[in-house]
């Protein structure tokens, strides 16, 4: 799943609720069409949020101190996020 497939799914669903006029039995297009651009939206947010979480960085540093043990020390950040001043 991906931008491309949400915005595929909102442009489909869209077109269906407002651009097609045609009826079938038992189908209501414009439900449907509601349906296809709120799963579009979905998407597209999942995907969001997803490429924002995957954009974190874990720095990880081991200092060995004198008497042979080890520190281990590590630091998440958010990569599209600027230092603070």
């Amino acid at each position: 799943m991906g931008y491309g497939l949400g915005v595929f799914l909102l442009a489909v669903g869209l077109i269906l609720v407002y651009a097609v006029s045609d009826t079938l039995s038992g189908v209501n297009l414009h439900t449907v069409g509601w349906i296809l651009a709120m799963v579009g939206v979905l998407a597209i947010l999942l995907t969001a949020l997803t490429t924002m979480r995957a954009r974190r960085a874990t720095t990880v540093a081991r200092t060995t101190n004198p008497d042979g043990s080890q520190t281990v020390t590590e630091q998440s950040s958010r990569q599209d996020t600027p230092p603070a001043v």
